[in-house]
């Protein structure tokens, strides 16, 4: 388990997630402009990145409203989408035992794809990082894309298609980097294991892919992946 000392900061946490910054720039002004152009005022759209905080979703949810679909539609789907996010902050919350309930609620109710992958290299480099590094961690990324969308609901009317600036990009420029970076950590200490987990959910996402939904399949992907990366573990022990 992750030892929780006062070594790092909050300060440390926000530079920490400058690196990912444009990533959310990019997508967010993306997410704003979609919405605009799916009927949401500058208002409703800021509103539905804080209340809501997840570009799939948000996307989703703007599709959802140019095609017409009913409430409890919006409501499933989003559910789907965002279910990768219980997973993610469970195997958060094994790090910071330690920490009070409100800290940990903080940490995985403004988790993201992005801050959990920075989250889990710093740990996974053995860094010293405590609940006040996670919280500038979350905190500079939720701000950046509150923002961001914000600014692309404002921009909606003069720019109707984010894909002419490549801004439709940029969330997966930011994840290769992120993956990238957690891959060559894993590879130093447990090559094996990181091998035939990368194999397994690669494997099982693209026949998942035929059976279920991309959403779902993720899910099932993530779920076996975790699996294997026990077996592999136990079976060294």
């Amino acid at each position: 388990m992750q030892k929780i000392t006062q070594s790092y900061t909050f300060e440390d946490g926000v530079k920490a997630c400058l690196p990912t910054v444009l990533g959310y720039v990019g997508i967010g002004l993306a997410a704003g402009i979609v919405g605009k152009g799916a009927g949401l005022s500058v208002l409703e759209v800021t509103l539905m990145s804080l209340l809501i905080y997840g570009g799939s979703s948000q996307f989703v949810i703007s599709g959802l409203l140019l095609s017409g679909a009913s409430l409890s539609s919006m409501v499933l789907a989003t559910f789907l989408v965002n279910f990768r996010h219980l997973l993610m902050s469970l195997s958060v919350s094994f790090h910071f035992k330690e920490a009070t309930l409100a800290h940990r609620v903080g940490i995985g109710s403004l988790l993201t794809d992005e801050s959990y992958g920075v989250l889990m290299t710093a740990i996974q480099n053995k860094e010293a990082i405590n609940t006040a590094w996670v919280h500038g961690l979350n905190i500079m990324a939720y701000i950046t894309w509150v923002v961001s969308t914000a600014i692309g609901a404002l921009l909606g009317s003069v720019i109707p298609n984010p894909e002419i600036f490549g801004l439709d990009f940029a969330i997966t420029a930011m994840f290769i980097g992120l993956v990238t970076l957690q891959a060559e950590s894993f590879m130093r200490v447990k090559r094996r294991a990181t091998i035939i987990v990368i194999i397994s959910v690669v494997v099982t996402f693209i026949v998942s892919q035929w059976l279920l939904s991309a959403e779902m399949s993720v899910i099932v992907a993530t779920l076996i992946g975790c699996f294997m990366g026990v077996q592999v573990d136990e079976s060294k022990n």
